[in-house]
């Protein structure tokens, strides 16, 4: 067993057995088999434990563990050696059973008893398509996999996005896990929130008293929250993507989530329901900034055919593959909320995502308000040529991906015998501080799991305050068609005029 690491106070001591749900699947292989790698390799899973792979693929525990050594060796975010993903794969079994049939459960509980020297705490993680996850949890429950909270043994369920498709089927999941599994039981994850970047967010605002007190609508002038992705519908994604679109793929949980992170009010402390609470104090006071028309508020687009950064050809999203050629899908969606509370009223929040769009990057922009006298005269310089500019606001920008790290634009006085004020960048890089590689998100998410911390899980009516906000515009889906937008820009420039009467414009850098 490989010596534990320097957090000892993360290593999971409880034997217990991991069952993944669709283990043939890409996120098995890319993401959790090479999370859990780290985590043995660094000495955080206790000395009995055991990974299940359950799917229908015609595989054997060999055949099985020999692919999930080749994904730990390519995909495992630190260097796998040959004796360590050895010695790890040992520990792995397959189970080949339909996931639709009760059967398979029987057959799973019998392997149990083979494999468990006695009852252990049991994980099973459902990386399936979201209409199993009821019927999944339903024959868990029936064929006595999962134990009721409060025993010597535990059992948690481990969900995947999307949580439903609108507000009603939402509360229809909810209500069907909640009828079989106890709400501490369920950790609806969203990979997002594993990031270091994003949990750092907590820690800038409330362990530095010099921000906090200017985080209200006296200060801040408007926030911004962008995710831009650079790909399309390449590697299948298109039969996924089509039926989802931007608005419930990013915005109903990434991105609002980010936005709770950066407007949410101290918690009382850090357990996981005081942090839950007040994310979903924020969610309830949020709203549509509708002036007239929901267009007002709300862009969505599709990308056209054109070519991207590299100068290749693409498709545009209707051309691509497994897409509907009549769909109205949205591959970029844009939005301006509101925040009826008292810290935030009157303060315009401006959130977007896309593909194909000019660069990979999510960050959250928090732009203050000038000054309100302009004493000095603001330039801008580029090769020591200058040029005389509006006075430019201070700029707080939480830096999710890539080049992680927090940034804060302030203006200062540029050297030589004028007084003049130019830009600069007080920068904190997490790669500039420490000198390693940041934790993959799911290896946080999967250790949390196994302590049973839901902090950073969604809870169930913090899913359905996020689809309230976002119900509006799925309400109107027929008089907000998508605007074509060219690949390698920065979506729809439709999306510009939810700026209007706001300081400022779209951060494209």
């Amino acid at each position: 067993m490989p010596q534990p690491g320097n957090i000892t106070e993360s290593r999971v001591n409880d034997p217990v057995t991991i069952v993944i749900f669709g283990a043939s699947g890409d996120l098995t292989h890319r993401k959790l088999i090479p999370a859990l790698y780290i985590a043995y390799a660094q000495g955080l899973l206790p000395e009995r434990f055991t990974i299940v792979g359950f799917a229908r693929r015609d595989y054997d525990d060999e055949i099985f563990r020999g692919m999930l050594a080749d994904s730990v060796k390519e995909f495992s975010r630190l260097p796998a050696d040959d004796r360590t993903v050895a010695d790890f794969v040992r520990h792995i079994r397959y189970h080949k059973g339909d996931i639709s049939t009760i059967g398979a459960y029987e057959d799973l509980r019998k392997k149990f008893e083979d494999v468990e020297t006695y009852p252990e705490n049991r994980l099973f993680y459902l990386s399936i398509i979201p209409s199993l996850f009821e019927t999944a949890v339903r024959f868990l429950k029936q064929s006595r996999l999962v134990v009721a909270p409060g025993g010597a043994q535990w059992s948690r369920v481990v969900i995947e996005k999307p949580f439903g498709r609108d507000l009603a089927s939402a509360r229809a999941l909810n209500g069907e896990l909640l009828r079989h599994l106890d709400e501490s039981q369920i950790y609806r994850i969203d990979h997002y929130l594993g990031k270091e970047t994003v949990q750092n967010i907590l820690s800038f605002r409330f362990a530095n008293a010099i921000f906090e007190p200017v985080f209200n609508r006296s200060y801040v002038d408007h926030i911004q929250i962008t995710a831009a992705e650079t790909v399309g519908m390449e590697k299948g994604r298109g039969g996924y993507y089509d039926e989802y679109g931007a608005l419930r793929d990013m915005v109903t949980n990434h991105l609002l989530q980010l936005l709770c992170l950066v407007t949410m009010e101290a918690p009382g402390d850090l357990s996981a329901d005081s942090i839950r609470n007040e994310k979903v104090k924020v969610l309830n006071a949020m709203r549509l900034d509708v002036r007239q028309e929901i267009s007002d508020a709300v862009c969505r687009g599709q990308y056209a055919a054109g070519v991207d950064a590299q100068g290749k050809p693409v498709k545009g999203y209707l051309s691509e593959e497994r897409i509907d050629p009549h769909s109205d899908t949205e591959s970029f969606a844009a939005m301006r909320l509101s925040i009826n509370n008292w810290r935030w009223a009157g303060v315009p929040i401006l959130v977007r995502t896309g593909k194909r769009m000019a660069k990979k990057t999510t960050e959250v922009a928090v732009q203050f308000k000038v000054p309100p006298l302009q004493l000095f005269q603001q330039v801008e310089c580029e090769d020591d040529v200058c040029d005389i500019a509006r006075i430019k606001p201070n700029t707080l920008i939480f830096q999710i991906q890539p080049n992680e790290g927090i940034f804060l634009k302030v203006g200062t006085k540029r050297p030589g015998m004028r007084f003049v004020v130019e830009d600069v960048k007080m920068d904190f890089s997490y790669s500039g501080t420490w000198n390693k590689s940041l934790p993959e998100a799911y290896e946080r998410l999967l250790l949390d799991t196994l302590h049973g911390d839901s902090t950073l899980f969604t809870r169930s009516d913090e899913v359905e305050a996020e689809w309230k906000v976002v119900q509006p515009i799925l309400d109107n889906l027929a008089a907000l068609k998508p605007c074509a937008y060219p690949p390698n820009a920065w979506g729809a420039p439709e999306a510009d005029r939810l700026f209007l009467g706001v300081e400022g414009k779209w951060r494209n850098a």
